[in-house]
């Protein structure tokens, strides 16, 4: 959770010490009785770094479609209501699209970054931008996103100052993984489970063959672009389902079954197989010499959300990913 310390500047030369962000409005950002969804993370992460010392203008970013394009929002597209987000290219040269790839902070003065991001300076004059900073967003030691800040007051962005910048990333980024699990996880038995009126449904049965994980894909691929998905989305959706059957064949070497739910903007995958409770076919993310467990860290990295439950008769596993 984000701590409570007062943010402070030490004069005269400009050094942030001891900075923790504290939401400005309804308090923390989690809480154990009252989470926010990624909407509200988002609109106090941006009013609370808008307060930071010298900043005129905060953005965030957070990867979709295989991180191929990130969906964007920034102080003035906030409101009490609403939160409106924007689709940027991944690969668009600017210091935040540059923090989400390599994982490194980027910060600088507009001349210092004007020979690598000459577009981009060039759109800020006019402004009262001075410097910038992009910083990575990290849950779990994975970075799942980035912040933008636009500082109207010259930085010396020192070791101290980027240290804590970096931390206000782990901050965000440990509050944002927390929000994108908030929504109600949906019944462990997908046979019985009712989609929503207007939510289309295909459902696949998948033999105990690990040859059959390539029709699992074909079974998807072929639903997804009947139903009218993009490519990078229904990648990204093949890519998953296909490390969920392969946990779902090797550890509990039973078949399972396969449901697709397409509900407005939000596609939900799951895989229910029908293994003991002694073989669970999902396995702990922190152990790095499970090679199927990494396998389950490149979900965790590509959907908005994910999560696995078993029960007496099986492990039911689902990912969600929205448009």
């Amino acid at each position: 959770m984000l701590g409570t310390d007062p943010l402070r500047r030490s004069q005269p030369n400009n050094r942030w010490t001891g900075l923790r962000l504290d939401a400005v409005q309804g308090g923390s950002l989690s809480s154990a009785d009252s989470r926010l969804d990624v909407s509200a993370w988002a609109r106090v992460s941006l009013a609370t770094m808008n307060e930071l010392p010298g900043v005129h203008r905060a953005g965030l970013a957070l990867p979709e479609g295989g991180g191929r394009r990130l969906r964007f929002t920034a102080t003035e597209r906030t409101s009490q209501e609403r939160v409106e987000w924007c689709y940027i290219d991944a690969y668009d040269d600017v210091p935040l699209t540059t923090a989400i790839r390599t994982g490194a902070p980027v910060c600088g003065a507009l001349k210092q970054l004007a020979a690598r991001y000459p577009d981009f300076v060039q759109r800020q004059l006019g402004t009262t931008t001075v410097a910038v900073a992009a910083i990575p967003l990290v849950a779990a030691s994975r970075t799942i996103g980035g912040y933008v800040l636009f500082f109207e007051q010259g930085q010396e962005f020192d070791a101290l100052q980027r240290l804590e910048l970096t931390r206000v990333g782990e901050d965000l980024g440990g509050e944002l993984r927390l929000a994108q699990r908030v929504r109600a996880d949906p019944p462990t038995d997908t046979s019985d489970e009712r989609p929503s009126p207007g939510a289309t449904v295909a459902v696949l049965d998948v033999a105990a063959d690990p040859a059959a994980v390539s029709a699992a894909r074909k079974f998807l691929r072929r639903t997804l672009k009947d139903w009218g998905i993009d490519d990078e989305t229904t990648d990204t959706a093949v890519l998953c389902l296909s490390e969920l059957v392969t946990n779902a064949l090797i550890h509990a070497r039973t078949a399972c079954a396969i449901r697709a739910v397409l509900d407005g903007s939000a596609l939900t995958v799951t895989v229910r197989d029908g293994g003991s409770p002694g073989a669970a076919s999902t396995v702990p993310l922190d152990d790095p010499l499970r090679v199927h467990g990494r396998g389950l860290q490149l979900v965790d990295s590509l959907v908005t959300r994910w999560r696995s439950q078993r029960d007496s008769v099986g492990t039911t596993v689902w990912f969600v990913l929205e448009s």
